[in-house]
């Protein structure tokens, strides 16, 4: 299982932004599935202001994915059915062409759940899953001593 944020030694929290987005519900470790389908892989980057998911499914179309948001739970997944046939040939075999794929991911309580944006575009689902403001990092100041 990865880390997908960063920990430093000065940031007081351990399990509550651990679970942020670190845990697939599911082991992925083998990147195939029982039926030999492939799971597409998932960069998470982290900024300031943001978490951008970016999920790798070339050949896919933007309405072969389904991105739900249920409580805290961030879900990903896809099922394309491809049935390339004619219909004046007799088939001594045929074989269906079926993809699916689910990744899920849990949300910690300081993001805006309601304002995560998706996009697909050249073969790469992008996720951008913004920071409530309490969430992100302030700069440094200095205190004045009276």
């Amino acid at each position: 299982m990865s880390t997908l944020v960063k920990r430093n030694g000065f940031f007081p929290s351990t399990s509550f932004f651990d679970d942020f987005l670190t845990r697939d519900l599911f082991d992925w470790s083998n990147w195939t599935d029982s039926s030999n389908s492939t799971v597409p892989r998932v960069n998470i980057v982290e900024s300031n202001d943001d978490f951008r998911v970016e999920m790798a499914a070339p050949g896919m179309k933007k309405d072969d994915f389904h991105v739900e948001l249920d409580n805290d739970m961030l879900t990903i997944y896809s099922e394309v059915q491809n049935e390339h046939s004619k219909e004046d040939q007799n088939y001594t075999r045929k074989e269906f062409s079926y993809q699916s794929f689910r990744r899920s991911f849990h949300l910690p309580n300081t993001v805006e759940a309601d304002k995560i944006e998706a996009t697909y575009k050249d073969g790469l689902l992008s996720l951008v899953i913004p920071k409530k403001e309490e969430a992100k990092k302030k700069p440094a100041r200095t205190i004045a001593i009276s």
